[in-house]
């Protein structure tokens, strides 16, 4: 399992833009990990599904309550990864407002939270793999912070938390 201190893993995530430019094509557009952290600091948090009860309500909608906060920490992007498609997180996207204040990142193929140590096997529930519900605060690629819920929990991985950690660091 990832740790504070270890870099992330080096996937390709996928991520729906609606609007050309910015060197972004319409449809979805991988983003390297690496290169994508390279310089920045990173609020990152999972959660294990799109359009889930606690990830609707909860989840994302504190982290965009807290965007101004977390910029102002230090904080460069935001995102947020799933294992779903980039379709599905880029309509997610489009229902949570999420605008330019948190990327939604598809983990299709669950290849992050697999590489970090970080599954959740829902396949009881009819979900099949999926990735852990947890946060972390990401400087130049490597882990500062990290957070893990346990099973059917939401407590560590909020905003807040990773707001805090973010201005102690």
């Amino acid at each position: 399992m990832i740790q504070v201190g270890d870099k992330i893993p080096a996937t390709t995530l996928m991520e729906f833009c609606e609007v050309e430019g910015n060197g972004c094509s319409i449809g979805p557009n991988p983003v390297d990990t690496i290169k994508a952290s390279a310089g920045k600091t990173i609020a990152l948090f999972a959660l294990p599904g799109a359009y889930t009860p606690t990830c609707s309500a909860k989840h994302v909608p504190g982290y965009l309550e807290k965007y101004d906060e977390l910029r102002a920490a230090g904080v460069d992007e935001i995102w947020c990864l799933s294992v779903n498609d980039a379709f599905v997180m880029g309509a997610w996207a489009r229902d949570q407002k999420t605008g330019d204040k948190v990327r939604m990142l598809a983990d299709g193929s669950a290849d992050f939270a697999k590489a970090a140590g970080l599954t959740l096997d829902l396949s009881a529930r009819g979900m099949g793999l999926r990735s852990n519900r947890y946060s972390m605060l990401v400087k130049d690629g490597v882990v500062k912070t990290l957070n893990i819920e346990g099973p059917g929990q939401f407590e560590v991985s909020d905003a807040a938390t990773l707001l805090a950690q973010a201005k102690a660091a």
